[in-house]
């Protein structure tokens, strides 16, 4: 799909906005019919596989198409799911009806220097993939007929140095309509002081080397995001899923030379099998 035709940065997207949309996407589902927002309420499970597009980072001009997993498993305590933003598994217990707590391990995203131009021209190190671990809580119920599920989830980089962030977020399903099921959803997310100076931050020497003016963003809230996700059934038990959001950086981060713009949208198209 394609991006915004303007280049450069974007205009920023205040916090409390971002808010806003996210209760006038949920007003919306009780004046809807009832749809799969992928809320854990759900027990049916999902494997497959898709393609996606993306910023190199968010912040980044430059584009990378990738393959991704689409994985939704609970088997007792355990679970493995992609359904939440990010892939990640652990143990989930229903401490009161539709409210779950667990701990959970989950797959961190790095940014390599080769997917971005800037990168590559300032000659800035790459950031390993790695791994976080942490806690949540998640209700999983229903507004009248609607699926919804709110998750509150906190993450350590398992490399101490790299910080910790939090995530709020929201999905609600808004559309069912023989094969085809809808929902939004939307996040924002936390980090702490390290874990923006890992993404964002330029030091003192790194500034040396580089030729880019050092900067230090402090804790804050990173980015927000908010989308729509839809499945078509035309061939039972496989399905088609896809989706479209939008990224907006925080002004915690938005001053960072390693930023080119503030907003970045991300698409996603993949097959998956129900069972």
């Amino acid at each position: 799909m394609a991006d915004d035709a303007l280049h450069g940065r974007t205009t920023r997207f205040p916090l409390h906005l971002v808010v806003a949309a996210a209760h006038a996407l949920v007003g919306l589902t009780s004046l809807t019919a009832a749809g799969l927002a992928r809320a854990e309420i759900e027990e049916t499970s999902l494997l497959g596989a898709g393609v996606r597009t993306r910023p190199a980072y968010d912040g980044s001009e430059s584009k990378v198409r990738e393959a991704i997993p689409l994985v939704r498993y609970f088997g007792g305590p355990w679970f493995l799911r992609t359904s939440q933003d990010m892939l990640e598994g652990g143990l989930r217990r229903e401490v009161r009806p539709s409210l779950h707590v667990g701990v959970q391990l989950a797959y961190e995203q790095g940014r390599e220097v080769s997917e971005a131009r800037l990168l590559a021209l300032h000659h800035i190190p790459d950031i390993a993939y790695g791994m976080s671990a942490g806690g949540f809580v998640e209700w999983d119920s229903k507004v009248g007929p609607t699926p919804i599920t709110v998750l509150a989830r906190f993450r350590q980089d398992t490399r101490l140095s790299h910080g910790a962030q939090a995530d709020l977020r929201a999905n609600a399903g808004v559309f069912r309509g023989g094969p085809v099921e809808a929902a939004v959803f939307a996040q924002t997310s936390w980090a702490s002081s390290r874990s923006n100076a890992v993404l964002y931050g330029v030091g003192r020497d790194e500034s040396l080397t580089t030729g880019l003016p050092s900067f230090h963003a402090g804790s804050g809230w990173q980015v927000a995001s908010a989308g729509l996700m839809a499945t078509v059934n035309l061939l039972r038990p496989w399905e088609f899923v896809g989706t479209a959001e939008r990224h907006w950086l925080m002004t915690t981060v938005t001053h960072s030379p390693l930023v080119e713009r503030d907003g970045a949208f991300y698409a996603s198209l993949g097959v998956a099998y129900r069972f």
